[in-house]
């Protein structure tokens, strides 16, 4: 998986290659940390303004200089724990706008089972 940064005025852009070398343009929602971990949730930019959709989320760090950089969320303990926080930030409206996000919706590609 790589990291592009491309910012564009308020909103910040990531490229993300999945495993199976497939990129995927998507928006950063939000960046939170829970347990002293940094965590980015991510939405492909062709549904950032539809009113559901797919997130990715995983755990998020820069590296000695400074450059963003995305590891995969190891465990399912730990994913759970990270979707509930998640989803109490979107009940809690802490956005610019609404979004409506189900457990279902939350894509577990940071997950490695």
């Amino acid at each position: 998986m790589s990291l592009e940064r491309l910012e564009e005025g308020d909103d910040l852009f990531v490229t993300l290659e999945l495993e199976d070398g497939t990129e995927v343009e998507t928006q950063v929602i939000t960046i939170f940390e829970v347990d002293g971990q940094d965590y980015i949730v991510l939405i492909p930019e062709d549904q950032v303004e539809e009113d559901e959709g797919e997130v990715y989320i995983y755990r998020y760090f820069e590296d000695e200089d400074g450059e963003p950089g995305l590891d995969n969320i190891e465990t399912k303990e730990e994913f759970d724990m990270v979707s509930e926080v998640f989803d109490q930030i979107v009940e809690d409206g802490e956005f610019d706008e609404e979004i409506e996000v189900e457990s279902s919706d939350v894509e577990d590609g940071g997950y490695l089972s």
